[in-house]
């Protein structure tokens, strides 16, 4: 996991990550420190979710060379591009990129609703703050901001 807040580290663990690293704590770009000093070749998958361009970027260079696969899920602001070096892409990293994670949403998010009512698919462990009303809409968007915040949920 690479964040720039280690608050979110401890969550991270809970759910699965080996590793955390403070990407703004380091003397060197991340993917360098990914790629080299934690891994000698880079991880076997790598997802971005923050929408900024230059972390799609490193995302995809901590990628291990000759198969590692790296996926962008955040999106990024009107008009802005990512880019890299081609070696990047022709030494066997896979780039590529999703909304909802594949799923249709005619089809497949009524299913995961369905299996969320049913307690099938936990996801309470990803929401962190819980606000009343609709007038609360901008205090849920500041916290996520904030960067304590996972996920909010606003209930009308």
């Amino acid at each position: 996991a690479v964040d720039i807040n280690p608050d979110k580290f401890v969550m991270a663990r809970q759910l699965g990550a080996t590793d955390c690293v403070d990407s703004s704590a380091l003397e060197m770009p991340v993917q360098q420190h990914i790629a080299g000093d934690l891994t000698p070749w880079g991880v076997d998958y790598s997802f971005d979710c923050t929408g900024n361009t230059d972390v799609m970027r490193a995302a995809l260079e901590c990628a291990h060379r000759g198969w590692g696969t790296s996926c962008v899920i955040g999106v990024a602001a009107s008009g802005h591009e990512i880019s890299t070096r081609p070696f990047q892409l022709v030494t066997g990293r896979v780039w590529k990129g999703t909304a909802f994670g594949g799923f249709k949403t005619r089809t497949d998010v009524p299913v995961l609703v369905e299996r969320v009512m049913s307690g099938e698919l936990p996801i309470e462990h990803f929401i962190t703050h819980r606000f009343d009303g609709v007038e609360k809409t901008t205090d849920a968007v500041e916290a996520l901001h904030g960067g304590e915040c996972l996920r909010a949920v606003v209930k009308y």
